[in-house]
C-alpha cells in the first residue's frame, strides 16, 4: 500500500519529537524513534522560513527521492527538520549530508563485503551512464 512508509499524523509527529534522539548538521536536523514496525516511516519539517513554497516543495522532493534510494534499517520513524540553508543546496550536497547523519545514527543497511546495499552502488553507476551518453 502506497504511503505506509511516511508519518501522516500529528501525534505522531509529535511522539517522535517528544521522545527521539536528534542528530544535527548544518542543513537537517534528524530525529529518530524506534516504532516496533517491520518499516521505517518518515517524515519532513520544512518551515516558512526556508523560502516560498515552491522552495519548500522542492526541498521536500529531493528528501523523499534520496530516502528512496537509501537502504534503511527497518522499525524506525524518521523526521527530517529542514534548516534555512537547505534552499540554496544542490542534490548531491543534501544527498550527502543525509548519509551522513543516517550513518551516524547507524540506520543504514550496510553489505559487509561492499559496504552500502548493492543497490544504491547500481544507481549511482546508473545515474552516471546515463550523464556520460547524453553529451
Amino acid at each position: 500500500m502506497r504511503g505506509e512508509e511516511y508519518l501522516t499524523e500529528p501525534k505522531q509527529y509529535a511522539l517522535v519529537y517528544s521522545k527521539g534522539s536528534s542528530w544535527v548538521s548544518k542543513l537537517v536536523v534528524m530525529k529518530i524513534l524506534p516504532n516496533g514496525l517491520a518499516l521505517s516511516r518518515y517524515g519532513f519539517s520544512v518551515s516558512r522560513r526556508v523560502g516560498k513554497a515552491v522552495t519548500r516543495n522542492r526541498v521536500k522532493r529531493l528528501l523523499r527521492e534520496i530516502l528512496r534510494i537509501m537502504p534503511l534499517k527497518s522499525g524506525w520513524d524518521i523526521i527530517f527538520i529542514a534548516r534555512p540553508a537547505v534552499a540554496t543546496v544542490d542534490y548531491a550536497s543534501l544527498k550527502r549530508t543525509v548519509e551522513d547523519l543516517l550513518s551516524r545514527a547507524r540506520l543504514l543497511e550496510v553489505d559487509e563485503e561492499h559496504g552500502f546495499l548493492d543497490e544504491v552502488e547500481a544507481g549511482r553507476g546508473r545515474v552516471s551512464g546515463l550523464i556520460g551518453e547524453g553529451m
